[in-house]
């Protein structure tokens, strides 16, 4: 499991050579996949629709929402760790786009805080359905959930061509890529988001010889669009789940 105190660092402890010394690489990948839950998708209904049936109940919990959404926040200038000029507006998905960076979980993740989110994607759909499928895991042991589990995903195809930093030869960093602990990466990424990095790839933890990317920058991540559906099936908090795309 990770050590959510273990993911915290203190910027001063880190070497900033550490950053120079993480070599770059020219990126062109095309088709890497999101996968977010569903009911989060554009055109998504929902989970606060399950609230009520009464219309003016349910605008009155949307507002609510609204007021402490932080995508939106961000895009008021309101939200101190992503400034409003670095989000899109006006293309395809752009409010899928700006809530990867506005809506980071409270530990942070891989390489970021939490106060500022990233846009994480695996090369190959198989890499990206193991990450959910251990983080979902987790999830479901953390809570004590041991009854059966399904959840449906939505595949968010996106394309990148900038220069990222390259940790799939860097062996002098091999703490960042710890089954358990955030704590290295985090500081390194904090480094790297500071000297104006495009973002981090880095071999899957969760499944060997896939590749993620982790991208810093809202603009870099472009042509968004949407590709299947699929069902994560878990019998229980112990075991593999079952994946399969939705009918």
């Amino acid at each position: 499991m990770l050590d959510a105190a273990a993911a915290k660092f203190s910027p001063e402890d880190f070497k900033k050579e550490d950053a120079a010394v993480l070599p770059t690489t020219p990126i062109d990948q095309r088709d890497t996949h999101r996968l977010i839950p569903a009911q989060y998708a554009d055109g998504g209904v929902s989970v606060l629709a399950r609230l009520t049936d009464d219309a003016e109940t349910l605008n009155g919990i949307f507002e609510l929402d609204n007021a402490t959404n932080d995508r939106l926040l961000a895009e008021s200038r309101l939200l101190p760790g992503v400034d409003e000029r670095e989000l899109v507006f006006g293309i395809p998905s752009y409010r899928i786009i700006n809530a990867a960076f506005c809506h980071p979980s409270p530990v942070g993740a891989r390489f970021n805080s939490s106060d500022r989110g990233a846009w994480y994607a695996g090369f190959e759909l198989k890499t990206s359905q193991a990450e959910v499928a251990y983080h979902r895991q987790l999830w479901l042991q953390e809570t004590k959930w041991d009854e059966e589990d399904t959840a449906e995903y939505l595949d968010y195809l996106a394309d990148f061509r900038a220069e990222f930093h390259d940790l799939r030869a860097a062996t002098e960093h091999a703490d960042c890529l710890s089954p358990t602990s955030y704590a290295a990466s985090q500081a390194l990424a904090a480094e790297l988001l500071e000297i104006g990095s495009a973002g981090i790839v880095y071999p899957s933890v969760r499944r060997p010889g896939g590749t993620c990317i982790g991208c810093f920058r809202p603009v870099l991540v472009t042509n968004v669009r949407k590709g299947d559906i699929y069902e994560f099936i878990f019998r229980n908090s112990r075991t593999a789940p079952i994946i399969r795309r939705a009918a």
